[in-house]
């Protein structure tokens, strides 16, 4: 458990860096301080400065009709909540009665997201940091305004390219899933790890839900792409899959080794099609591995033994497959209907949903909210100096799960140290308010550049960011560094206390994640086995994929933290990766067989697929309920291998629905068993 817990801590994520978000960033947060400068008012620069700081964490890489919405909106509510703090600072009840209200609303603000829990804690750090001046009516009014200002200047500075490539975010989705497929195909990962680029069509796909392929022709291309990239993952996934097999057989490696050339001319193809993707070109040479394709066509397909020449066949059907879907991209033609996912829930249905103390997200709202109220209070009673740091400190620290919040709690300690001395001892050796500024722009720059990476770096540079301000304000930064570190410790033991005593274990809320992704896997392998007979299913296999992934996503994440936990037994932490591992598994087997099933097998091949799909579904539904319960799976289990032994003697043998249902089956037993140890060692 602590080796995973101080993996967390240290971990460095490159993939959240940024370039161009953290040089636009830098610009707005710096430009009021030199215009402020320039007009001989520091103080207002340093205000809007301070909630363009604010509103930069809104700021990313998704469309631009989405960011302009989020970050309008994360820059009023900055306004609003500098405004309401600065007027409620001049009572104590009112202060923390403020505080308490506005902590509880950006505890529950985790219920609509990571962006907009993000937005919820930027706001009530507004709010603290007025809430710590006494104000007159006007001067509060008028922070509040050059707050939203900073905050617009931000927004304008993150949408200004939105008239010269306004689908550039979405082409640079496309652009990375196309990438990853890219890598997918070459990639020799085995059958128990998660399915390939599943984090980015989950981007992509949510990205591009609310596009509409009637308003322009480059926003049908897009959607195009998007749609023919889901079915050339299927393919490369099952093209994968046979090669491997044929490996195996005797005989075979010579296709084998075609299959492979295949894969890697799909490849190079595939990266050629993600750069074109982000130019918004369609691709000037053909797509098709032509050479590669031709070895395979060419191959003897005299196969030693029937499974060696099923194996064949079914190569041989998802390679034209394969080479048909890139001759589609290359042509990049008529697109096909908008992906839609879920309809999303009202923000009203999610808040009243989460009204429960079986929220977790309700639980952590109640616990900041009586939190940050001590923390107002306690800094108050104590006459701290800068008494806004020591809630600030909380609001920051504190978050819905012990990994987050023990981890920025060790993080916001040590990086607040730091950057207070590496920050005071700057602006002493550099003087006058050109350097400061200038000083102020190279941590903003590592804030928004490496911070996004490790939240230790946010913390330094967040530090460095405060001493500048404060000295540009007239303020000598080492009469106020003591202040500020007393403050970060109490507000930090305050955080971690809390949750010490009052914590929301992941443990139990594993179950319940896993069973979640069951369910949603349930529904997307009955869709994938009836669709062929049912044309009116074809239309959810698309919502079901998406929601498969989401589901995946989040119980990968949830075992994560799961694993950083205190008091977790080793055993307990393999048994929660193998169960992981099969339903990965199991999920692969799913999406080969969407590849390739038709459905057009006959009566006894129906009947037999028919039963097949409703048994093997029961053991899943059991499975996931006596997870989700914290019990064992009910009653006996049940008869899924018998059903797929009818199931294979009907169908051809070795064909890919053979071995595909022959997988699923195994998963289906291992997860059993897996599931009754789970419950049994709660």
């Amino acid at each position: 458990m602590a080796s995973s817990f101080w993996q967390t801590v240290i971990r460095f994520d490159a993939s959240k860096i940024a370039p161009e978000v953290a040089v636009r960033n830098t610009i707005g947060i710096v430009t009021p301080l030199i215009v402020g400068a320039a007009l001989g008012n520091t103080a207002a620069g340093a205000v809007a400065a301070l909630g363009a700081l604010n509103v930069c964490y809104s700021d990313g890489r998704d469309p631009y009709t989405t960011r302009a919405r989020r970050m309008f909106l994360a820059s009023l509510l900055v306004g609003v909540a500098a405004t309401a703090g600065a007027l409620s600072a001049r009572n104590d009840w009112a202060s923390m009665a403020a505080a308490t209200i506005w902590a509880f609303g950006a505890g529950m603000m985790v219920t609509l997201g990571p962006k907009a829990g993000d937005v919820g804690s930027v706001t009530l750090v507004s709010l603290l940091v007025f809430g710590g001046r006494r104000l007159s009516m006007e001067e509060a009014f008028n922070s509040g305004l050059l707050a939203f200002a900073g905050g617009l200047l931000q927004l304008l500075l993150s949408i200004v390219t939105w008239p010269i490539k306004p689908y550039g975010p979405e082409q640079r989705l496309i652009g990375d899933l196309y990438r990853e497929l890219a890598r997918a195909a070459v990639s020799h990962a085995g059958p128990g790890t998660r399915p390939p680029a599943t984090a980015a069509v989950v981007s992509a796909s949510e990205s591009l839900a609310l596009l509409d392929p009637n308003t322009s022709g480059e926003a049908a291309r897009l959607i195009f792409l998007l749609n023919q990239a889901e079915r050339i993952r299927l393919s490369l996934l099952t093209v994968r899959r046979l090669a491997r097999r044929l490996e195996r057989e005797p005989g075979t490696q010579p296709a084998a080794k075609a299959l492979q050339h295949v894969l890697q001319a799909a490849s190079t193809a595939l990266k050629e099609i993600a750069e074109c993707a982000e130019s918004g070109r369609i691709p000037r040479t053909p797509t098709e591995p032509h050479t590669a394709l031709e070895e395979f066509r060419s191959m003897n397909r005299d196969a030693a033994t029937p499974m060696a020449a099923a194996f064949l066949r079914d190569a041989a059907r998802q390679v034209e497959m394969l080479a048909g879907q890139m001759r589609a991209v290359a042509r990049a033609g008529v697109a096909v209907s908008a992906i839609r996912l879920t309809d999303p829930s009202t923000i009203k249905d999610r808040f009243l949903a989460n009204l429960s103390f079986r929220s977790v997200a309700f639980r952590h709202a109640v616990r900041l909210a009586l939190c940050v109220a001590l923390g107002v209070t306690l800094s108050r009673k104590l006459n701290l100096e800068r008494p806004y740091w020591l809630p600030m400190t909380i609001a920051i620290v504190l978050k819905p799960d012990f990994v987050s919040t023990f981890s920025r709690g060790i993080l916001r300690v040590a990086g607040t140290l730091a950057g207070l001395v590496v920050a005071t001892a700057a602006v002493l050796v550099l003087k006058g308010t050109a350097a400061d500024i200038a000083l102020l722009g190279v941590f903003a720059l590592v804030l928004r550049w490496v911070g996004p990476a490790n939240y230790g770096i946010v913390v330094v540079a967040v530090s460095g960011i405060v001493v500048i301000l404060i000295a540009l304000t007239g303020v000598v930064p080492k009469d106020v560094i003591v202040a500020r570190a007393i403050n970060t410790v109490l507000g930090g033991a305050v955080a971690l206390a809390a949750y010490a005593l009052w914590p929301t274990w992941e443990r139990t809320q594993t179950g319940a994640v896993l069973g979640e992704m069951l369910d949603v896997y349930d529904d997307y392998f009955r869709l994938v086995m009836t669709a062929p007979s049912n044309p009116a299913a074809q239309a959810e296999l698309e919502r079901a994929r998406n929601a498969g992934r989401v589901a995946r996503s989040g119980a990968e994440a949830s075992a994560a933290r799961f694993s950083a936990e205190p008091g977790t037994p080793r055993a307990r932490r393999t048994l929660l990766s193998e169960i992981l591992m099969n339903t990965h598994s199991f999920v692969r087997a799913v999406m080969a067989l969407e590849s390739d099933y038709d459905g057009s097998g006959g009566t006894a091949v129906n009947v037999a697929v028919g039963n097949f799909t409703s048994t093997a579904s029961e053991a899943l539904q059991r499975i996931a309920s006596g997870i989700r319960a914290g019990c064992k799976p009910a009653g006996r289990p049940p008869e899924v291998r018998a059903a797929w032994t009818a199931l294979e003697q009907v169908v051809p043998p070795h064909s890919l629905l053979a071995v595909e249902t022959d997988r699923i089956t195994t998963s289906l037993d291992i997860l059993w068993e897996q599931a009754a140890k789970w419950n049994t060692g709660r």
